[in-house]
C-alpha cells in the first residue's frame, strides 16, 4: 500500500490537485506584496549583473578559466556556509536586522571587485556576497511564504519565481548599459542592492517568525531517496556550471557584450519556460522517468553546443534546453523525494537536500574551468553532459531497484527556485498539507 493510501479509506480519499500557474492568483499576489516583490526584483538585478560582469572583466583582465572557476566558485561556498548560519543569525537578532547587514555587507562587496582587480580579492567578495544572498534569500522567501495563506502558497512561490526570472533578464540587459571595464556597473550593481532594502524593510507585512526544524540525517535521507541524494549533489555541479561560468565560456569563443548577456539569458528563460511542462508531466508518470528523459534532453542539448560551437543559433539553443532542464530538475528531485515520506521529515529532507546541492555547486566551477583549460571551450558543455549523463543512468537504475509508485498516491509538483532553502521547505508544506487533508 503506498504511503498516501495508508492516510485514508479507499471510498473517501480525495486525490491531491495539481498545482496549476492560475495568472489571477498570481497577479492578486503581486498586488498585495508589491513592495516586497520590488525588492526581491532589485536584488536579482544586482546578482543577475556581477556574475556576468565579473566573467566579462575578467576577459578583459586576461584570467584564465581555471582562475575564473574559482572565483566564480567562491560564491557557492560562501552560500553553502550562509545556509548552515544564517538561521542561527535569525534566532538570535530577527529577520530584519539579518537583512540588512547582509545586504550591506553585498553592496560594499560589489564595489570593492572594481576598486581590487585581483583574482584573490574577488574569491574573497564572491565568498562575502554569497554567504549574504543565501541569508538574504531566506529572510526574503520567509516574507514571501509568511504573506500568503495555505491555500495560495505555491502560487506565491510561483510568483517569487517569476520574479527572480523577471530580475536576471534585466540583469543581463543592463550589462550593456556600459563598458565592463570601468566602474559604472559595479556602482549600478551596488546601488541596486542597496536600494533594494527600502521596499522589504518598508513591507507592511509582519517579520516571519524564526523557527526551527527537526533534522533528518543524511545516511536516513539516502536511505529514503538516493535518487534524490545523488541527483541534488550532481545537479549542483550543473548549476554552478551554468550559471557561473557560462560568462566565462562565451568570452573564450570571443562573444561580445550583447551576444554574452543574451547567452546568459537563454539559460534563465528556459529554466522559466519548461518548468511547467515539466511539472505538469511529472504529475502524471513516475517522476523518475521524467527525470531520465528531461536529463537526456539535457545531455543531448550538449552535445549540441558541442558539435555546433560554430553556430551561434545552436549554442543559444542548447543554452535554453539545457537551462530548462536544470531548473524543472531541481523541483523534480524534492518532489520525488518527498514521495518516498512521511509529512513530518519532508522539510528536514528538503534543507538536506539543499545542502548536498551546494556540496555538488562548490566543485562545478573550478572542475569546469579545469576542463576548459584541457579542452577548450567545449569543455563547457562536456562537463554539463557528463553530468547529465549520469544522472540519466542512475534514474534509469534506480527504476529498476524499486517498484514505482501511482501518479495519483504522488502529491504535487511545486517549481522551487534554485538551492532555496525557503522554497524547499515550503514545497514540502504543501505536500504536507495534501496528505493531511486526504487522510
Amino acid at each position: 500500500m503506498s504511503r498516501l493510501n495508508a492516510h485514508c479509506e479507499a471510498d473517501s480519499c480525495t486525490l491531491p490537485e495539481v498545482h496549476t500557474f492560475q495568472v489571477p492568483v498570481v497577479i492578486s499576489i503581486f498586488r498585495s506584496s508589491w513592495a516586497l516583490f520590488l525588492g526581491i526584483c532589485l536584488l536579482m538585478i544586482g546578482n543577475s549583473m556581477q556574475g556576468t560582469l565579473l566573467g566579462l572583466r575578467g576577459a578583459i583582465e586576461e584570467f584564465n578559466p581555471t582562475v575564473m572557476g574559482f572565483v566564480m566558485a567562491a560564491y557557492f561556498i560562501g552560500f553553502l556556509g550562509g545556509s548552515w548560519l544564517t538561521p542561527l543569525m535569525i534566532r538570535n537578532v530577527g529577520h530584519v536586522r539579518v537583512f540588512a547587514a547582509l545586504a550591506s555587507l553585498i553592496s560594499a562587496a560589489f564595489i570593492i571587485y572594481a576598486v581590487f582587480v585581483n583574482p584573490w580579492a574577488w574569491a574573497l567578495m564572491r565568498l562575502i556576497v554569497g554567504f549574504g544572498f543565501s541569508g538574504v534569500y531566506v529572510v526574503a522567501e520567509s516574507w514571501v511564504n509568511n504573506a500568503s495563506d495555505n491555500e495560495h502558497r505555491g502560487q506565491a512561490l510561483s510568483a517569487y519565481m517569476i520574479i527572480q526570472m523577471f530580475g536576471i533578464v534585466i540583469g543581463q540587459a543592463l550589462v550593456n548599459v556600459s563598458e565592463p571595464g570601468g566602474y559604472d556597473l559595479f556602482i549600478l550593481m551596488s546601488v541596486l542592492v542597496s536600494v533594494s532594502f527600502a521596499p522589504i524593510l518598508l513591507n507592511a507585512s509582519p517579520a516571519p517568525v524564526a523557527g526551527s526544524t527537526e533534522r533528518m540525517s543524511f545516511p536516513e535521507l539516502f536511505r529514503s531517496s538516493p535518487l534524490g541524494c545523488i541527483g541534488a549533489v550532481l545537479l549542483g555541479g550543473i548549476f554552478s556550471a551554468l550559471f557561473g561560468m557560462a560568462v566565462v565560456y562565451a568570452g573564450e569563443l570571443d562573444f561580445s557584450v550583447e551576444l554574452t548577456s543574451a547567452f546568459v539569458s537563454a539559460i534563465y528563460i528556459g529554466g522559466l519556460v519548461m518548468q511547467y511542462p515539466i511539472g505538469w508531466i511529472s504529475d502524471r508518470m513516475d517522476r523518475r522517468r521524467v527525470i531520465m528523459i528531461v536529463t537526456l534532453l539535457g545531455t543531448a542539448a550538449c552535445v549540441l553546443g558541442i558539435v555546433g560551437s560554430f553556430s551561434v543559433t545552436a549554442l543559444f539553443i542548447a543554452a535554453f534546453v539545457l537551462g530548462g532542464v536544470a531548473n524543472p530538475l531541481y523541483s523534480l528531485l524534492i518532489a520525488h523525494t518527498n514521495d518516498f515520506l512521511p509529512a513530518t521529515k519532508m522539510a528536514s529532507a528538503s534543507s538536506g537536500l539543499v545542502f548536498l546541492n551546494g556540496l555538488g555547486a562548490m566543485f562545478g566551477p573550478v572542475t569546469v574551468g579545469y576542463m576548459m583549460e584541457v579542452f577548450g571551450p567545449d569543455g563547457f558543455f562536456l562537463f554539463n553532459a557528463i553530468l547529465c549523463a549520469m544522472i540519466s543512468v542512475y534514474a534509469g537504475y534506480r527504476m529498476t531497484r524499486r517498484a514505482a509508485m501511482d501518479p495519483e498516491d504522488t502529491g504535487s509538483y511545486v517549481p522551487v527556485p534554485a538551492r532555496s532553502v525557503v522554497g524547499a521547505e515550503v514545497a514540502a508544506e504543501i505536500y504536507s498539507d495534501e496528505v493531511t487533508e486526504n487522510a
